[in-house]
This record gives C-alpha cells, structure tokens and sequence, in this order.
C-alpha cells in the first residue's frame, strides 16, 4: 500500500445498482479518521469529429453518476472528489487510483445471468486483475461491518491481508476470525508394497500433517495476537481440507460482513499475474464482499 499518512479510497462507478452498493460500502465502512476519498466515472474517449446525440447523452450519464456519487460520499466527507475521465473503465480507473495514490479501490461486481457466481464482470476483473494496491469487490448492498473473516496462511500476501484489517477503525465490538487451512498430505497408492516400508511412509506422512498444523496454528495465533493488540476481538480457527471450499464454509457458518484474503500483485511486466486459486475462486463463490490485500 502507498506510505502516506492518510487512508486514500478510490471508489469506480457508472451509476449502476453495483456501482451504487459499491458507494455505499464506503460510506458505511469502517475506515480510518484520515481517509480521503475520490469517485472515478470512466467513459470512451470521445471521437475527435462532430458530437452526436448518443455521445453528449452518454457525458450526461457520466456526469449524473459522478454527481450522485459525490453527493452520496459527501455525506460523510464533506470534501469527498468525483472525477469524469475519458478513458476505457479498467484504464481510466487504475490511472486514477495510481494518480490518486490510492491505497483501496472500491468496484461493484456485475454476474452474467444464470451464471453470475461462475464469471465477474469484465470491468471488476480487469480492475482486479491490474490493480497494484488492495481491492473490495462489492456485489450487493453490504451490512456495516462488525464482523470479518481472515483468509490466513501466514504467507506474505496473508500478513499483507492482517495488517489492512490492522488500519482499519474497529467497530464497536468489532471481531476477526482468522481461519487457516491445511490441505492433509496422504500416501500416495502407487507407493511400494513392502508392509514396513509403506507403515514407514505413513508415519512420515502423519508427521508431516501433524508438524503443518502445528506451524499454522501459531502463525494464526501471532496474526490474531497483533489484531488484538489492535483492538480487535479475535478468535482463530484451523480447518482441514480444501482451502477454497474451507474458507468459503467458514465464511458461511461466521456470516461476517467482509471476508479478507491476500492476493497476489502485479508489475507492469505481468499485469494479468493470477491472484492465486483461494483468491481468484473467493471473489467468485463468498456471499459477501471480498476485500483483497496487496
């Protein structure tokens, strides 16, 4: 994230039902005291000859949504920037967030009919894809939070996930669930048949699964000690399976208001780097908004 003092949100929207969840997820999250906060509407560049109806009616569009939004953050920052840019979505609104040193982009996520949880929105998932600083995709009106889950396997981008919760103004009663998840190592079936050497492998196997939950568990219990120190209320849990099918069974027993995952950045060499599997399946199967962390 950038390493200025305050807490700068970018927020995208073309005035759609999304893009208006997105705004209200601002509004009522629980950011920081020293938070700024600018709207982007991004449109087509407009073509240099003679401006036709659709394309003054298409400015209008950009302009209501850039003064609706601004109204609607204006509630709570009187100062809040809504700005109109002449550039494809995904361009418009990582310039912006790069111009704006943006340390959150806020963007709503729009589903493809029957199969809305399979596929995000081309927007979202450029913007996601491209963004070098956390994103919070939002797909519907969002409760206040008051309660988040933690995605944590004590990896770089996983602390990376800890310390964003860690800026962030906690509610009253504020609480974090961190969950791990360890994958069980199993004996391979195609191992030898000699009875002493495959009860050999399966006491290693045993010990190896054994010594990963130990290390998970106390890499969750640094996590939520530093979330507590924070003012948190925090609790762990280490589950086994899966991790994506883990982490969303959680998300669905806990009903938090936000899930927070780390994700993978990018570089202008590798604009499209994948976030990683958790990540990339979370944003599409959690039923609530999905803060990623870079």
């Amino acid at each position: 994230m950038a390493g200025h003092a305050d807490f700068r949100i970018l927020v995208a929207t073309d005035g759609s039902t999304q893009a208006r969840a997105a705004i209200a997820a601002v509004v009522e999250g629980p950011w920081p005291d020293r938070t700024r906060v600018r709207a982007i509407v991004a449109r087509r560049i407009r073509v240099p000859h003679r401006r036709s109806i659709l394309l003054s009616a298409l400015d209008r569009t950009a302009d209501d949504a850039a003064d609706s939004a601004r109204g609607a953050l204006a509630a709570r920052w009187p100062g809040a920037e809504a700005v109109v840019v002449d550039q494809s979505p995904v361009k418009g609104v990582l310039g912006e967030a790069a111009k704006f040193r943006a340390d959150l982009i806020v963007i709503g996520w729009r589903g493809h009919g029957a199969v809305r949880r399979l596929l995000m929105g081309g927007v979202s998932r450029g913007v996601v894809r491209g963004a070098t600083c956390a994103v919070l995709v939002v797909r519907r009106r969002p409760r206040r939070v008051r309660r988040i889950v933690i995605g944590f396997d004590a990896s770089p981008n996983a602390r990376r996930a800890v310390r964003l919760v860690g800026r962030l103004a906690v509610p009253r009663n504020g609480r974090v669930l961190l969950v791990g998840v360890v994958e069980p190592l199993a004996p391979t079936s195609l191992g030898p048949r000699v009875g002493g050497i495959r009860s050999a492998v399966a006491r290693e196997v045993r010990r190896l699964n054994t010594a990963r939950a130990e290390a998970a568990a106390k890499g969750l219990n640094r996590a939520a000690d530093e979330l507590r120190r924070g003012g948190w209320q925090t609790r762990t849990e280490l589950r086994s399976g899966e991790p994506l099918r883990a982490l969303v069974d959680a998300v669905n027993a806990y009903q938090p208001e936000l899930l927070v995952i780390g994700a993978s950045g990018s570089s202008e060499g590798a604009r499209h780097l994948l976030l990683g599997s958790v990540a990339d399946g979370a944003l599409n199967q959690c039923p609530v908004p999905v803060l990623l962390a870079r």
